[in-house]
């Protein structure tokens, strides 16, 4: 059997470039379990690619990758990229337009999922239920004053830059006279900004992924954050965070098969395909809300995805395995 070239893509040009390469260092790790698998891995940044060797790659329309030294027929793309412009849908759609089949969800999907209001929106019309909100386009007199009128009502809401990932541009506003400071910070990361009722929920997330033919939800994990604070991006990939996880949250059946039925309806309206960490909130006020999906999420030591796979029975390598088998088998 003549060997699969797996072009891995990874870095970035978003503020999640680094835990992108701790990402891809544990997906390279499990490709190669599968000695047919040779991985091509190339670090991407604003306005280029390179490979490990410092060599400057760029990748054709006839499917191959030329470096500075050699030039690979790539048969498969890994797109570990978190944040942009990996999960916005931009790498996908140049993969789709190139001809390479890859790993993750299409273009459409992934830049719904990405955009925390356009997510919401969708959820809205779904029937799905989320965080009450409000957004803005802008900081101009009327959309600050419906800021204010909404953290009037809540007493205490979350601002979050509307197109990034794991919780950068997000800040806890508990005064009223920081809400304009904040929602200028999320301003700097997005050109919307979205704000949030203010939960003092558990966090709780669920993987979702399909193989072998079908689509899996596992039961819920649980994130446990010191004093249930935010779930801030240090808290998330810091060795010295105080965070825990539960691979198998303490819930009962019937809120975990509500989980479950969210996750995967969620999952078939934005049309997404081979994996995703979708995050909820549960209070015993408020049930279950959907937080967000993750359409590429981290696979770092501490990460829950792939804990949560290999949780429900399977493995990492024979996951990917399949995708690349059944994504080159169409």
């Amino acid at each position: 059997m003549s060997d699969t070239n797996i072009l891995l893509l990874c870095g970035g040009d978003g503020s999640e470039h680094a835990i992108s390469l701790v990402s891809a260092s544990y997906i390279r790790e499990q490709l190669e379990k599968s000695p047919d698998f040779k991985v091509i891995q190339v670090i991407a940044h604003r306005n280029y690619w390179e490979t490990e060797d410092g060599s400057r790659a760029s990748l054709g329309m006839d499917q191959v990758l030329r470096t500075d030294r050699e030039a690979f027929r790539i048969d498969y793309a890994v797109p570990c990229i978190h944040g942009i412009p990996g999960e916005t849908g931009d790498i996908q759609s140049f993969l789709e337009i190139s001809g390479v089949p890859y790993l993750g969800c299409p273009p459409e999907g992934s830049a719904l999922a990405f955009n925390k209001i356009s997510a919401k929106l969708w959820f809205d019309a779904s029937g799905i239920p989320n965080t009450p909100f409000t957004f803005m386009d802008s900081r101009d007199p009327a959309n600050l004053n419906k800021a204010h009128e909404f953290f009037r009502k809540y007493g205490a809401v979350f601002v979050k830059a509307a197109s990034q990932g794991s919780s950068v541009g997000c800040y806890r506003v508990d005064r009223e006279d920081s809400l304009d400071e904040c929602i200028a910070h999320a301003f700097s990361y997005s050109s919307s900004v979205l704000v949030e009722k203010c939960l003092k929920p558990r966090e709780l997330e669920t993987a979702v992924y399909e193989y072998q033919g079908q689509l899996i939800v596992t039961n819920p994990g649980e994130i446990i954050t010191p004093s249930n604070n935010f779930y801030t991006f240090e808290e998330k990939y810091n060795q010295d965070s105080h965070s825990s996880t539960r691979i198998t949250a303490d819930v009962s059946p019937e809120i975990q098969q509500e989980i479950r039925g969210y996750a995967e309806r969620a999952f078939r309206l934005l049309k997404l395909k081979d994996l995703s960490r979708i995050d909820f909130f549960y209070t015993e006020e408020d049930g279950v809300i959907l937080n967000e999906i993750n359409t590429f999420p981290g696979m770092t030591p501490i990460s829950m995805f792939p804990k949560m796979l290999e949780n429900h029975g399977e493995r990492m390598q024979d996951f990917l395995r399949d995708r690349v088998l059944t994504a080159l088998k169409k």
